[in-house]
């Protein structure tokens, strides 16, 4: 299940928009969520319009990671979505619980 948070008014395109919030898999998942993580950081950080990329662990050993992104605006975050949702990222991890929080600054 994906959680996204996108409050009223999200429109202005000269913003950036923000994204956090946390991934947790089970601890049968960890092994295929590690080994797909580093690849999918990789390249979302060298699409254009990705400012700040990453994904880690809450603490170690848990099955809890934290996510931090930020793009140069709502067209660079729906192209990076475009591009993960052909992923061999998403084809392995969309069914892991997602609580997302979209803000823009």
């Amino acid at each position: 299940m994906v959680r996204l948070i996108i409050p009223n008014g999200l429109t202005n395109m000269s913003k950036n928009l923000i994204v956090s919030g946390t991934i947790t898999c089970t601890p049968q998942e960890l092994a295929t969520f590690s080994e797909v993580v580093s690849e999918h950081i990789k390249l979302t950080r060298a699409e254009p319009g990705c400012i700040e990329f990453d994904i880690r662990q809450d603490t170690p050993g848990s099955c809890t990671f934290l996510i931090a992104e930020r793009f140069t605006d709502r067209a660079a975050f729906e192209s990076h979505t475009a591009r993960t949702r052909a992923s061999d990222w998403w084809g392995k991890t969309q069914h892991i619980p997602r609580d997302i929080n979209i803000t823009e600054e």
